[in-house]
This record gives structure tokens, sequence and C-alpha cells, in this order.
């Protein structure tokens, strides 16, 4: 072999090399940034105003008389924490609420009190790594998934076999909403699910957030994104390809509403019509007008609630 073919045969090999280590680095950057629990900068924090529509809920919440809750996860023997509401009156209608990510169960306060309002029995979990509940990771609904159905069993257990519930979720919380929708072994007490703001998948949202948040051209996003798949299947134990909310919808047949804000630019509008098409049960299509990111209810508040009420009369009794 000639001098200059080992040079550029060197050149080349440690070219790939060099590159490998630096999306493997990039892989582990981008996996504490998404994954591992902590503050998120790109996430607001701002403080709820008392003219604002989720005040309300959120000083009742805070009121409010709660039960505390906990089991441990469906995977990893996590303590995992809820909190339990009565309804005012006795009923058997209780909603199971999912929130977004770095929430918990106190940011769902807004919609906790809807519900409440509505006669229902409220849940409140707190998922995986984020709230009170025990983890180092961000679930994004997909491990998630087997933890709600265990939580709707144990309402099952406590209120009786009577019981009737619908599953609400907003942003991740929508996701892992539509993620239990796909699930065979969903209680048939579930009778219902609302889903506000969810992503098609994973990975396509971590695709879409690398675009958004760090301007980062296709070509890096290609390799990077599975390379950060694969770092979290080996730490998590999922993969964020699996993790898809269009793929579980595909197997639901029962009701479901799909809520959207027209501008929403953090999980894209668009994303809600494929999820919408692939439904196979009975379902309903909200888009709100002027509406961000999980924003639908505080930009329309009665609309929303009119919405969500006239969804359920159709299937609770």
């Amino acid at each position: 072999m000639k001098k200059k073919t080992k040079i550029l045969l060197a050149t080349v090999i440690t070219f790939i090399v060099l590159t490998v280590v630096g999306f493997v680095g990039a892989g582990m950057y981008f996996y504490n940034v998404a994954v591992v629990p902590s503050h998120k900068t790109f996430l607001s924090n701002d403080k709820i105003k008392k003219t604002s529509p989720l005040y309300p809920g959120t000083k009742w919440y805070y009121d409010v008389k709660k039960i505390h809750w906990t089991q441990k996860s469906a995977t990893g023997n996590l303590k995992l924490v809820a909190n339990y509401i009565p309804a005012d009156k006795k009923t058997n209608k209780t909603v199971v609420i999912a929130h977004g990510y770095m929430g918990s169960k106190e940011k769902m306060a807004p919609y906790a009190y809807i519900f409440h309002q509505m006669g229902y029995n409220v849940l409140t979990p707190d998922d995986r790594g984020q709230g009170q509940s025990q983890g180092n990771y961000v679930g994004y609904g997909w491990p998630d998934r087997l933890d709600y159905i265990k939580w709707m069993k144990k309402v099952i257990k406590y209120q009786g076999p009577k019981t009737q519930i619908v599953m609400f979720g907003v942003s991740m919380g929508g996701a892992t909403t539509m993620m239990v929708s796909g699930q065979k072994d969903v209680p048939h007490q579930v009778k219902a699910f609302i889903e506000d703001c969810g992503y098609t998948s994973v990975s396509d949202e971590i695709n879409y957030e690398a675009g958004q948040l760090y301007h980062m051209p296709a070509f890096p996003r290609w390799p990077l994104v599975p390379i950060l798949s694969g770092i979290t299947h080996v730490r998590a134990g999922y993969s964020m390809y699996e993790a898809s909310s269009l793929n579980q919808v595909k197997k639901n047949h029962r009701p479901m509403l799909f809520i959207h804000g027209a501008n929403d630019k953090f999980v894209p509008t668009r994303m809600v019509y494929p999820l919408y098409k692939a439904s196979k049960g009975p379902k309903q299509l909200l888009v709100v007008k002027n509406a961000a990111h999980a924003a639908s209810y505080q930009t329309n508040p009665k609309l929303y609630v009119d919405t969500i009420k006239g969804f359920l009369n159709k299937y609770f009794k």
C-alpha cells in the first residue's frame, strides 16, 4: 500500500472515530437535557396570576382535602405517588389525569378542578422521576402507560367494579393517554380518553425540538436521535422509537377527544391530524383558535369545558 494511501486511510478512520465519539458525546448531553429530571430552562415557570382562568383551580387544589395514594411502578420497583380527591357527592365516575413534561400532580390542578366541578372523583399521579415519585428518568409516557393502568385498577378496587373512568392528559400527559389507549389490559371500566396536545411519538418530538430549540439541521439530527434513543434504552429501559402514540392509538376502539392549539409551536398542531385519523373508536377533534402549546383551556375556557362536557355526556351515565 502506498504511503499516500495509508495516510488517506488513516485520516478517514480518524475522522470516522472522532465523528462517532462526537455524536455519542452529543447523545449523552441531550440525554441529560431531555431525559434526566431537572430544571429545564426552556420550560415556562411563570407564576399564575389571579386574573388567569387557571387560578381558581390552582387555589382549589391547594385547599381541597386530598387522600395520599402510593403504589409501586409496573416495572422497576419505584415508589409512585398520587392524590385522590373524592367528588362532593358520591359517584362512580372518576378521572385519571396525566401531567406534562417535568410536571406534577399540582400543576394539573386547573384540569382537576374542571372535572371535580363536573361531579367526578379525581386522581392526579406524579409520573416516574417527577413530582414526589421516584425515578431518575422521564419516560415520556411510555413506561408510564403501564403505571397508569395500575392506577386505574387501584381506583376500581377502591370504588368497586361499577366504576366508570375517563383518562385525561395534557402535552406529555396527552401522549401518555394515547399510549394507554392501545394497551390490551386497559380495564373495561375505562369508558373514554381525552388528550390535549400530545405528540405522535417521542422520536418525532425529540427530532422536532432539536430543530426548534437548537436550530439543528436535518443531518446531525438524523444520527443523533437514534444514538439518544439507544442511550435511553440502556439507561432508562425504553426506546424512543417504540414510544409511539400514533401506533398505540391505532389500536384504540374507545371514544377519544383530541384537543390541540392552532398556534402550538412546541408540539406542532400538524401532529394531531394523523392521531385523530388513526383512532378506531368514536372520536372528536377540537382545534382551539389562537391557542399556543397547552394553552387551549386558558385561551377559550368556555369552549374547552363545554366540549369536554358534551363529549363525556355521550358515554357516562
